[in-house]
């Protein structure tokens, strides 16, 4: 049990880090967050999915230039629903080897010391460091956690989201894309869910529309505000 908790509550974070700090602040600028926030998430994520935030962040900037046609990342209205559900990752992995891409969509995202000296040239070194503390935690179990841990960020976000958020679900805005909310209360996902109403407004850090429909990721943003460690730039 102890086992099973450890893993939602690290999976959960890195869902969080990803829709807030990648997403909504990195991606779109909606958010900005104070600098201890920011780099706690950076760090997370360089520790949980060995993803290159310039690399994330130019790959879903051209995702939202090019919606399901031609030129578009991962759409599954182009590649194929299976093979974004399953697979979405590896067209991230693939869209993430054009330079070009990355220095033309990536724009304006953190180029420190840190950044450069640590977390993209050796950005696999988070997730040994990871598995090193899960087997330290847990013993032989410690890599059940690492394989969960690892897998979570590619199944979800890279797979549901770009694959059955662009193919089922329900619209409240008839965009241009086939984008879709695909459930109203968007908590699992820590908000991604509602996939059609971002689409919708890109630039705000809010994915919720309607009454009934809520956002996780969005409650997580008005704490951090009232803490004053967040500020929200539009809505």
């Amino acid at each position: 049990m102890t086992l099973f908790i450890y893993i939602l509550v690290m999976t959960h974070i890195t869902i969080a880090c990803v829709t807030l700090y990648l997403h909504r602040s990195q991606a779109h600028r909606g958010v900005t967050f104070d600098p201890r926030v920011a780099h706690f998430m950076r760090f997370w994520l360089w520790l949980t999915t060995g993803m290159v935030t310039k690399q994330w962040v130019a790959t879903h900037r051209k995702h939202h230039r090019f919606t399901d046609v031609e030129g578009d990342p991962h759409s599954p209205q182009n590649e194929g629903i299976w093979q974004i559900l399953l697979g979405g990752a590896f067209y991230y992995a693939e869209a993430a080897k054009d330079r070009q891409m990355v220095e033309q969509y990536g724009v304006g995202t953190p180029d420190d010391w840190v950044e450069r000296n640590v977390y993209t040239p050796y950005n696999l070194a988070g997730i040994a460091l990871m598995l090193i503390i899960d087997l330290l935690l847990f013993g032989w179990w410690g890599i059940l956690a690492w394989g969960w841990q690892m897998i979570w960020i590619p199944l979800w976000a890279a797979g549901v989201i770009n694959g059955l958020g662009h193919w089922w679900g329900y619209r409240n805005t008839q965009t241009k894309d086939y984008s879709t909310n695909i459930v109203p209360w968007a908590f699992f996902i820590g908000g991604e869910e509602l996939h059609n109403n971002h689409h919708a407004d890109p630039a705000s850090p809010k994915l919720s529309q309607k009454p009934w429909e809520w956002d996780l990721g969005w409650t997580y943003i008005k704490l951090l505000q009232r803490l004053d460690l967040a500020q929200v730039k539009t809505v």
